[in-house]
């Protein structure tokens, strides 16, 4: 498939509540899915956590990675292990895992359904950064690369020249034989940029 380009921006996602806090859908594929049928993909959201203990839902036959990027969590998966996210640290596990959280904070979400993977990265842009884009999970057919933009303004040039602000979002899907191998990002505010980059193979 040749390569298709979105920006999502934040007016335009979909808000829902949890037994935590709120959750916002941020993309869903397929476009059509229903996260409440699990007949998704993939799946990015970002969730506030409000009360200071919560138990994550159940979401059987679906791998899931958080990132916290703000406050801190501490994550109790029964029966596995505890762990302690600090801003922009990772946990992954399964959402068949009984999964408790405790503390408040806002995180990010990829959530991953047979047959695909995924992978979360932080990226820090000062001033300009380039991004490779690689083909290495050949098993798959087509890769998504998202972009969220947690904090700051800045422009992703590819064909053209995107910008994208503080909670917007820039998808590129492409397949395996697409030749795109980087795109660069420019930071156009005073701060440094903060951003979160998947990495989606299905």
């Amino acid at each position: 498939m040749a390569h298709n380009i979105s920006v999502i921006k934040k007016k335009d996602y979909k808000v829902s509540e949890w037994s935590g806090g709120t959750t916002t859908e941020l993309y869903i594929y397929p476009k059509e899915s229903k996260y409440s049928e699990l007949d998704f993909k993939w799946r990015l959201s970002s969730a506030k956590v409000d009360i200071e203990e919560s138990e994550f839902t159940h979401l059987s036959g679906i791998d899931r990675k958080i990132m916290v990027i703000d406050g801190k969590l501490i994550l109790d998966h029964r029966g596995k292990y505890t762990t302690e996210l600090n801003e922009f640290d990772i946990d992954s596990f399964s959402g068949d895992w009984t999964t408790k959280s405790y503390g408040k904070a806002t995180d990010f979400n990829l959530m991953t359904s047979k047959g695909c993977t995924g992978y979360l990265e932080y990226i820090l842009v000062s001033e300009s950064k380039e991004i490779k884009l690689t083909n290495r999970e050949q098993v798959y057919k087509n890769i998504a690369d998202v972009l969220y933009c947690v904090s700051g303004n800045i422009s992703i040039e590819l064909d053209s020249k995107i910008n994208i602000c503080e909670g917007d979002l820039f998808l590129i899907i492409r397949g395996l034989g697409d030749e795109i191998k980087e795109i660069d990002l420019f930071n156009n505010s005073n701060t440094q940029a903060k951003v979160i980059r998947s990495t989606i193979y299905f």
